[in-house]
């Protein structure tokens, strides 16, 4: 299968990067809709769409605003945003409150739950996972017979996180990484992750391949990333930029 990056920055856009979004277009599955949400119909290809918002923080929701020229002229049947209860109270009070966007696309909003886990198209499962991050994020694991995907953003990476048990061994490990080594204190304050914990995530979960995502959108060329020093720790490390795609 194949993942493709709409929006591989955090917090804000930059000239090269849109905020959080992946896609699943051979199943219909987003994951987050961040700015890079507008990408979307130029690769949708079923008649239903699923959009998995780990949070409602801007960065990760206001691509939901964009829906009504992302479905025009598509032949979409329905489209389903999944989000733990209080995140959908939030985006309907919030961002769909009438002096802020006056019209609700038309979406059907279902509660995510974490023992819940939700049918994915060709035999797939999601199931949510909780992260830690102020006000609270889920990250998603998705499992199909021999492939596995696991996305974790915004929350603070390190050995000892509940999230880390929950990820073990998948194909493709996609993880936020907004802070260089260094950056401890403020990656803690504001539920983020420096590059080193994240490597030795990856390298402890034992999953395969791990992309970096939700990067500092000030650094436009990732040369704080000592990358060098990371794939000594964890080797199969690639940091897409928006528009790449990975097999896993």
């Amino acid at each position: 299968m194949r993942l493709h990056f709409l929006g591989t920055t955090g917090y804000h856009p930059n000239d090269r990067r849109q905020t959080a979004c992946l896609m699943l277009p051979e199943i219909g599955v987003l994951l987050d809709a961040g700015t890079g949400t507008f990408r979307a119909r130029d690769l949708i290809q079923t008649q239903s769409l699923a959009i998995f918002v780990t949070h409602a923080h801007l960065d990760h929701s206001i691509g939901l605003t964009f829906l009504f020229d992302v479905l025009y002229e598509k032949a979409i049947q329905s489209v389903s945003v999944y989000a733990e209860p209080a995140k959908i109270n939030a985006l309907r009070d919030h961002l769909f409150h009438e002096q802020l966007f006056p019209l609700l696309p038309p979406i059907d909003f279902r509660p995510l739950l974490s023992d819940c886990p939700v049918e994915l198209p060709r035999g797939g499962r999601l199931t949510s996972i909780p992260l830690n991050h102020p006000c609270g994020s889920v990250g998603f694991r998705l499992d199909w017979p021999g492939q596995s995907l696991a996305y974790i953003t915004d929350t603070t990476a390190a050995l000892d996180a509940d999230y880390v048990s929950k990820i073990r061994q998948v194909d493709l490990l996609v993880h936020e990484c907004y802070f260089p080594d260094g950056e401890e204190e403020r990656a803690c304050i504001t539920g983020h992750s420096c590059l080193t914990p994240v490597v030795e995530v990856a390298r402890h979960a034992q999953v395969k391949r791990l992309a970096l995502v939700h990067t500092n959108p000030l650094d436009l060329d990732l040369t704080m990333l000592n990358m060098a020093a990371a794939r000594k720790i964890f080797a199969n490390i690639v940091i897409p930029n928006d528009g790449d795609t990975l097999e896993f």
